[in-house]
């Protein structure tokens, strides 16, 4: 039994909303000058630049990177798609437009080339692998006769072993206290050791020392 088609309103009204918005940036584009293939290249540089910054936007928040720089980049790419599609309202006599609206569609080209090149080659905070040395193996020791017992040495006064101090820098433990609060929210039980060293990719010690501060 074949499954009836049943059109989806969203869907639709963002077919309708996107098919305008490029009409109306194309005839902007067109009207300030780029003619041909160029007038249609426009509305198809700004889209992308406006979805790359959203998505390089959100991919930074759930990793808890800092999107200001997205942010940013996703603005210029609205602000380019609502002007043009506020100007084509009758606002400006597309007959005649000024040099000033020539002057930002021109550059628009290397405007978009530059946003999308610093999203694309952003780094993302992700795990930065640690590579540790590998243990050496067990020597294998021969015994040619049994030594003779050492000499008694009289009793030592013992004393506590004191566990070198790790310096933390300030901004390493604030962001190691997010963390671990995100982990406790996921999960409900306080982030262990091994777990922050693998989130942070430090050392085993700076973890651990990191790992006392926290508790």
């Amino acid at each position: 039994m074949s499954r009836a088609l049943r059109p989806d309103a969203v869907l639709i009204q963002a077919v309708i909303a996107g098919a305008l918005s490029f009409a109306h940036l194309h005839d902007i584009a067109a009207a300030a000058g780029q003619d041909g293939w160029k007038a249609w290249a426009y509305p198809i540089s700004v889209d992308l630049l406006l979805v790359a910054a959203w998505r390089r936007m959100r991919s930074l928040r759930a990793d808890h990177g800092d999107a200001r720089a997205a942010w940013t980049w996703f603005v210029i790419a609205l602000t380019a798609s609502l002007g043009a599609n506020v100007s084509t309202a009758g606002l400006l006599d597309l007959d005649h437009v000024p040099a000033w609206l020539r002057i930002l569609v021109a550059g628009w080209p290397a405007v978009a080339f530059l946003g999308g090149t610093l999203l694309a080659h952003n780094p993302t905070p992700g795990l930065a692998p640690v590579h540790e040395p590998a243990p050496a193996p067990d020597a294998e020791v021969t015994v040619d006769r049994v030594p003779d017992p050492a000499p008694e040495l009289p009793p030592a006064t013992p004393t506590a072993p004191v566990a070198p101090a790790v310096a933390v820098p300030p901004a390493l433990l604030d962001h190691a206290r997010k963390l671990a609060d995100t982990h406790h929210t996921a999960t409900g039980d306080r982030i262990d050791s091994e777990t922050l060293r693998a989130r942070l990719g430090v050392p085993p010690a700076l973890a651990d020392a990191i790992t006392a501060q926290l508790a």
